[in-house]
Protein backbone atom coordinates (compact mmCIF):
# COMPACT_ATOMS: atom_id res chain seq x y z
CA UNK A 1 0.00 0.00 0.00
CA UNK A 2 1.64 3.74 -0.98
CA UNK A 3 1.86 6.09 1.70
CA UNK A 4 0.48 9.51 1.53
CA UNK A 5 3.30 12.38 1.20
CA UNK A 6 1.63 13.95 4.49
CA UNK A 7 1.08 10.73 6.69
CA UNK A 8 3.08 10.53 9.87
CA UNK A 9 6.82 10.10 10.29
CA UNK A 10 6.91 9.34 13.87
CA UNK A 11 10.18 10.38 16.05
CA UNK A 12 11.79 6.78 14.71
CA UNK A 13 11.91 7.82 11.44
CA UNK A 14 13.69 10.97 11.97
CA UNK A 15 15.84 9.80 13.98
CA UNK A 16 16.65 7.04 11.19
CA UNK A 17 15.79 7.39 8.03
CA UNK A 18 14.44 10.49 7.62
CA UNK A 19 17.40 11.86 9.20
CA UNK A 20 19.60 10.17 7.46
CA UNK A 21 18.17 11.22 3.90
CA UNK A 22 18.34 15.26 5.43
CA UNK A 23 21.96 14.56 6.00
CA UNK A 24 22.77 13.10 3.10
CA UNK A 25 21.15 15.79 1.06
CA UNK A 26 21.79 18.00 3.58
CA UNK A 27 22.62 21.14 0.96
CA UNK A 28 20.42 20.80 -1.59
CA UNK A 29 17.53 20.95 1.58
CA UNK A 30 19.40 24.24 2.79
CA UNK A 31 19.33 26.09 0.02
CA UNK A 32 15.64 24.67 -1.24
CA UNK A 33 14.36 26.47 1.68
CA UNK A 34 16.89 29.38 2.32
CA UNK A 35 14.75 31.76 1.16
CA UNK A 36 11.92 31.31 4.08
CA UNK A 37 14.95 30.61 6.46
CA UNK A 38 16.39 34.39 5.38
CA UNK A 39 12.84 35.81 6.05
CA UNK A 40 12.66 34.01 9.13
CA UNK A 41 15.84 35.11 10.19
CA UNK A 42 15.32 38.62 9.04
CA UNK A 43 12.03 38.82 11.14
CA UNK A 44 13.49 37.17 14.55
CA UNK A 45 15.94 40.31 15.04
CA UNK A 46 18.55 38.50 16.90
CA UNK A 47 21.23 40.62 19.15
CA UNK A 48 23.76 40.12 21.69
CA UNK A 49 23.49 38.76 24.28
CA UNK A 50 20.08 36.70 23.53
CA UNK A 51 20.25 33.68 24.20
CA UNK A 52 18.40 31.43 22.06
CA UNK A 53 17.06 28.11 21.70
CA UNK A 54 17.15 26.50 18.00
CA UNK A 55 14.61 23.33 17.79
CA UNK A 56 14.80 20.97 14.84
CA UNK A 57 17.99 22.48 13.77
CA UNK A 58 18.49 19.56 11.72
CA UNK A 59 22.40 20.17 10.33
CA UNK A 60 22.80 23.44 12.35
CA UNK A 61 22.74 25.86 9.82
CA UNK A 62 20.17 28.39 11.48
CA UNK A 63 21.63 27.67 14.75
CA UNK A 64 25.54 28.97 13.81
CA UNK A 65 24.24 31.62 11.80
CA UNK A 66 22.07 32.71 14.88
CA UNK A 67 25.24 32.70 16.97
CA UNK A 68 26.86 34.76 14.94
CA UNK A 69 24.31 37.59 15.20
CA UNK A 70 24.34 37.01 19.31
CA UNK A 71 27.89 36.88 19.82
CA UNK A 72 29.99 37.61 21.92
CA UNK A 73 27.82 37.57 24.86
CA UNK A 74 24.71 35.55 23.24
CA UNK A 75 24.27 31.70 22.90
CA UNK A 76 22.88 29.46 21.12
CA UNK A 77 21.49 26.21 21.53
CA UNK A 78 20.17 24.01 18.86
CA UNK A 79 17.83 20.73 19.32
CA UNK A 80 17.18 17.90 16.96
CA UNK A 81 15.32 14.30 17.66
CA UNK A 82 18.20 12.82 15.20
CA UNK A 83 21.14 11.76 16.54
CA UNK A 84 22.95 11.79 13.31
CA UNK A 85 22.21 15.23 12.53
CA UNK A 86 23.26 16.61 15.98
CA UNK A 87 26.39 14.63 15.41
CA UNK A 88 26.75 16.50 11.91
CA UNK A 89 26.51 20.12 13.21
CA UNK A 90 28.48 19.67 15.93
CA UNK A 91 31.56 18.65 13.39
CA UNK A 92 30.56 21.89 11.31
CA UNK A 93 30.29 24.41 14.24
CA UNK A 94 33.40 23.29 15.29
CA UNK A 95 34.87 23.75 11.63
CA UNK A 96 33.58 27.14 11.73
CA UNK A 97 34.86 27.99 15.32
CA UNK A 98 31.92 28.99 16.43
CA UNK A 99 31.98 28.88 20.22
CA UNK A 100 28.70 30.16 21.33
CA UNK A 101 26.94 27.16 20.10
CA UNK A 102 26.23 23.64 21.50
CA UNK A 103 23.77 21.28 20.35
CA UNK A 104 21.32 18.00 22.10
CA UNK A 105 19.65 15.39 20.74
CA UNK A 106 16.31 15.70 22.60
CA UNK A 107 12.61 15.49 21.87
CA UNK A 108 11.04 18.86 21.90
CA UNK A 109 7.88 17.69 23.39
CA UNK A 110 10.05 17.08 26.30
CA UNK A 111 13.31 18.54 26.54
CA UNK A 112 14.19 20.06 29.77
CA UNK A 113 16.98 22.38 29.81
CA UNK A 114 19.14 22.80 32.64
CA UNK A 115 19.73 27.01 33.93
CA UNK A 116 17.96 30.00 33.04
CA UNK A 117 15.37 29.84 30.84
CA UNK A 118 15.70 31.04 27.23
CA UNK A 119 15.14 34.62 25.85
CA UNK A 120 14.18 33.70 22.33
CA UNK A 121 12.73 30.27 20.53
CA UNK A 122 13.55 30.10 16.43
CA UNK A 123 12.59 26.83 14.32
CA UNK A 124 12.92 26.82 10.64
CA UNK A 125 10.20 24.10 9.64
CA UNK A 126 10.82 21.58 12.72
CA UNK A 127 7.68 21.99 14.36
CA UNK A 128 5.27 20.23 12.54
CA UNK A 129 6.00 16.50 13.08
CA UNK A 130 4.88 16.33 16.96
CA UNK A 131 2.71 13.62 17.45
CA UNK A 132 0.97 15.32 20.63
CA UNK A 133 1.13 18.91 19.29
CA UNK A 134 -0.61 20.67 21.92
CA UNK A 135 1.73 18.84 24.61
CA UNK A 136 4.78 20.19 22.44
CA UNK A 137 3.40 23.39 22.23
CA UNK A 138 3.26 23.73 25.99
CA UNK A 139 6.36 22.03 26.33
CA UNK A 140 8.18 24.87 24.38
CA UNK A 141 6.50 27.38 26.46
CA UNK A 142 8.34 26.01 29.10
CA UNK A 143 11.97 26.83 27.43
CA UNK A 144 11.02 30.74 27.44
CA UNK A 145 11.33 33.08 30.19
CA UNK A 146 8.19 35.70 30.61
CA UNK A 147 8.06 38.08 27.84
CA UNK A 148 10.69 35.53 25.71
CA UNK A 149 9.80 35.16 21.95
CA UNK A 150 9.36 32.79 19.38
CA UNK A 151 9.60 32.38 15.71
CA UNK A 152 9.29 29.77 13.99
CA UNK A 153 7.77 29.07 10.11
CA UNK A 154 5.31 26.64 8.63
CA UNK A 155 4.32 25.36 5.59
CA UNK A 156 1.12 26.49 4.16
CA UNK A 157 -1.28 24.08 2.87
CA UNK A 158 0.02 22.22 -0.25
CA UNK A 159 -2.35 23.20 -3.28
CA UNK A 160 -0.96 27.05 -1.79
CA UNK A 161 2.79 25.42 -3.15
CA UNK A 162 2.88 25.26 -6.90
CA UNK A 163 6.01 23.08 -6.90
CA UNK A 164 4.61 20.22 -4.37
CA UNK A 165 0.74 20.56 -5.40
CA UNK A 166 2.14 20.13 -9.45
CA UNK A 167 4.48 16.82 -8.42
CA UNK A 168 1.69 15.53 -6.30
CA UNK A 169 0.13 16.05 -9.47
CA UNK A 170 1.89 13.96 -11.68
CA UNK A 171 2.57 11.36 -8.92
CA UNK A 172 -1.22 10.95 -8.70
CA UNK A 173 -1.47 9.36 -12.35
CA UNK A 174 0.78 6.83 -11.04
CA UNK A 175 -0.01 5.66 -8.00
CA UNK A 176 -2.82 6.53 -5.89
CA UNK A 177 -2.53 8.89 -3.13
CA UNK A 178 -5.02 8.90 -0.12
CA UNK A 179 -5.71 12.15 1.02
CA UNK A 180 -4.36 12.82 4.21
CA UNK A 181 -5.09 13.27 7.97
CA UNK A 182 -5.66 16.67 8.71
CA UNK A 183 -3.36 17.89 11.60
CA UNK A 184 -1.86 14.87 11.42
CA UNK A 185 2.07 15.09 11.98
CA UNK A 186 4.04 15.90 8.69
CA UNK A 187 5.02 18.38 6.53
CA UNK A 188 1.44 20.20 6.47
CA UNK A 189 0.08 19.87 10.03
CA UNK A 190 0.55 23.63 10.54
CA UNK A 191 -1.35 24.50 7.54
CA UNK A 192 -4.04 26.26 9.13
CA UNK A 193 -3.01 29.77 10.77
CA UNK A 194 -6.18 29.45 12.91
CA UNK A 195 -4.94 25.71 14.63
CA UNK A 196 -2.05 27.02 14.84
CA UNK A 197 -3.15 30.52 17.08
CA UNK A 198 -5.49 27.97 18.89
CA UNK A 199 -1.82 25.83 19.85
CA UNK A 200 0.19 28.55 20.71
CA UNK A 201 -2.60 30.20 22.93
CA UNK A 202 -3.15 26.95 24.48
CA UNK A 203 0.69 26.37 25.38
CA UNK A 204 0.88 29.25 27.24
CA UNK A 205 1.73 31.89 24.46
CA UNK A 206 0.35 35.47 23.71
CA UNK A 207 0.93 38.30 20.83
CA UNK A 208 0.17 35.70 18.33
CA UNK A 209 1.59 37.58 14.57
CA UNK A 210 1.10 35.39 11.55
CA UNK A 211 2.41 36.28 7.89
CA UNK A 212 2.20 34.65 5.04
CA UNK A 213 5.65 34.17 2.87
CA UNK A 214 5.69 33.98 -0.66
CA UNK A 215 8.13 33.43 -3.56
CA UNK A 216 10.43 31.36 -5.35
CA UNK A 217 11.84 28.11 -4.06
CA UNK A 218 14.91 26.46 -5.83
CA UNK A 219 13.95 22.81 -6.31
CA UNK A 220 16.84 20.84 -5.28
CA UNK A 221 18.87 23.44 -4.12
CA UNK A 222 20.38 26.53 -5.86
CA UNK A 223 21.43 25.79 -9.54
CA UNK A 224 20.36 22.48 -9.90
CA UNK A 225 19.50 21.24 -13.36
CA UNK A 226 15.71 19.46 -13.81
CA UNK A 227 17.25 16.58 -13.57
CA UNK A 228 19.18 16.73 -10.57
CA UNK A 229 15.95 18.32 -8.84
CA UNK A 230 14.35 15.72 -9.88
CA UNK A 231 16.42 12.95 -8.72
CA UNK A 232 16.23 14.87 -5.27
CA UNK A 233 12.51 14.77 -4.79
CA UNK A 234 13.00 10.89 -5.69
CA UNK A 235 16.13 10.53 -3.28
CA UNK A 236 15.79 13.00 -0.18
CA UNK A 237 11.97 13.92 -0.26
CA UNK A 238 9.47 11.92 1.33
CA UNK A 239 6.94 12.72 -1.69
CA UNK A 240 9.35 10.15 -3.76
CA UNK A 241 8.32 7.53 -1.05
CA UNK A 242 4.87 7.14 -2.34
CA UNK A 243 6.53 5.24 -5.96
CA UNK A 244 9.20 2.79 -3.56
CA UNK A 245 6.47 -0.04 -4.22
CA UNK A 246 6.39 0.28 -8.19
CA UNK A 247 8.13 -1.18 -10.64
CA UNK A 248 11.33 0.97 -11.69
CA UNK A 249 9.95 1.73 -15.00
CA UNK A 250 6.80 3.24 -13.41
CA UNK A 251 9.20 5.29 -11.27
CA UNK A 252 11.15 5.86 -14.16
CA UNK A 253 8.04 7.28 -16.22
CA UNK A 254 6.99 9.23 -13.20
CA UNK A 255 10.84 10.87 -12.75
CA UNK A 256 10.65 12.25 -16.69
CA UNK A 257 7.67 13.83 -16.35
CA UNK A 258 8.77 15.35 -13.33
CA UNK A 259 12.02 16.67 -14.65
CA UNK A 260 10.13 17.82 -17.84
CA UNK A 261 8.09 19.95 -15.36
CA UNK A 262 11.47 21.66 -13.98
CA UNK A 263 12.40 22.16 -17.21
CA UNK A 264 9.49 24.70 -17.80
CA UNK A 265 10.71 26.38 -14.41
CA UNK A 266 14.68 26.54 -14.97
CA UNK A 267 17.22 28.92 -15.54
CA UNK A 268 20.89 29.89 -14.61
CA UNK A 269 19.34 30.40 -10.75
CA UNK A 270 17.76 26.74 -10.90
CA UNK A 271 14.52 25.04 -11.32
CA UNK A 272 12.68 28.05 -9.73
CA UNK A 273 9.11 27.60 -8.23
CA UNK A 274 6.76 29.45 -6.34
CA UNK A 275 6.05 28.35 -2.77
CA UNK A 276 4.15 29.60 0.44
CA UNK A 277 4.55 29.38 3.86
CA UNK A 278 3.83 31.05 7.03
CA UNK A 279 5.75 33.09 9.24
CA UNK A 280 4.45 32.98 12.83
CA UNK A 281 5.86 35.23 16.06
CA UNK A 282 4.48 34.34 19.55
CA UNK A 283 5.66 35.96 23.16
CA UNK A 284 5.87 33.56 26.06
Amino acid sequence: MSRSVTDTLPAEEWAGEMGERWLTHLDRFESMIAPVGRALMNRAGFRPPERVIDVGCGGGGTSIEIARQVAPSGAVLGIDISAQLVEAAGRRARAQEASNVGFLCADATTVAVDGPRYDRLFSRFGLMFFADAPAAFANLHTLLRQGGRADFCTWAPARENPWIAQVMGILRQFVEIPAPTPRAPGPFALDDPEYVRDLLRRGGFRSVSIDTWSGQQPIGGAGASPQAAADFVFEGMSLGRVLEESAPDVRARAKAQIADLFARHHSTAGVLMGGNAYLVTAVA
